[in-house]
């Protein structure tokens, strides 16, 4: 999910459903259906988005009619798909990939995180990832955040000016820093980091240390992502799973699959727009 400051609403991927949804500052959505299950969209510099299907990457215009293919993306694995992304510094897009093996147990790193730059040059950054998420930038794009879901820990990496070096250092968070596994993540305008927590039913905030500054809880176990927007960037929204729940957890816990929303104190920063 991001906040476009292109129109002042809220976007979000429904993957299984194969649809995107808006939401608009007085509250009505709108839903676009697409040709197949979107990891991620993000807005682009011109009318329209970037949008992240399972093996290809492509952009579509603002009424969602027009698709054109950028890349194709881990074509030759066939369990895996494209899922969290965020837009670089520089008009690019990082980007990686699921093992969506059904047995979670069964899943193994062969996914990897990928850069596409705005000329279209697709880059590996690094492989060894059984599910990518947790990506974003602090606020001056000199660090990227990424975590494993399946592996528990947020990462933290150095980015050298137009991506010249990408260097991991010490990581934000280790696994079992915080309730259930990290998902989705986003930085504020002081370098907080996010992190939606899949599974704990809950988003917490962590400090530039790694100190945990804030935690929200959640009527869900299933916390997916996270966006800071809102006429003054200072509204959480929070996206959440319906699927990988039983027929009892979906009865005590109906809003699951929703979105909810939190006044925060520190906001966000403008959402970047991707270049490609």
């Amino acid at each position: 999910c991001f906040w476009d400051p292109r129109d002042a609403c809220l976007w979000w991927t429904d993957i299984e459903a194969s649809c995107i949804w808006r939401k608009d500052a007085q509250g009505a959505t709108t839903s676009f259906t697409l040709p197949g299950r979107a990891g991620f969209i993000l807005p682009h510099t011109e009318p329209g988005f970037v949008i992240g299907f399972p093996n290809q990457i492509a952009l579509v215009d603002s009424e969602f009619k027009v698709f054109r293919r950028i890349c194709d993306v881990e074509t030759d694995v066939p369990q895996t798909r494209v899922n969290d992304a965020t837009v670089d510094p520089y008009g690019g897009i990082v980007f990686g990939t699921f093992d969506e093996t059904q047995d979670m147990g069964a899943r193994q790193p062969v996914g990897a995180v990928y850069r596409l730059a705005p000329g279209g040059t697709l880059t590996k950054l690094f492989g060894g990832v059984v599910v990518c998420n947790g990506l974003a930038f602090s606020p001056a794009g000199d660090i990227l955040y990424f975590a494993d879901t399946h592996d528990g820990a947020i990462r933290r990496f150095a980015v050298g000016k137009d991506f010249s070096s990408l260097l991991e250092i010490a990581p934000l968070a280790q696994a079992g820093a915080a309730p259930g596994k990290p998902d989705g993540g986003i930085t504020d305008r002081d370098g907080n980091y996010w992190s939606a927590r899949v599974w704990g039913g809950c988003v917490v905030r962590f400090d530039t240390s790694g100190q945990i500054t804030s935690k929200i809880d959640l009527p869900t176990k299933g916390p997916t992502c996270v966006a800071l927007g809102g006429a003054n960037l200072d509204q959480l929204f929070i996206t959440t799973l319906r699927v990988h729940h039983t027929p009892e957890e979906l009865e005590h816990t109906p809003s699951a699959g929703g979105i909810f929303s939190v006044a925060v104190d520190i906001p966000g920063t403008k959402q970047r727009l991707c270049a490609l």
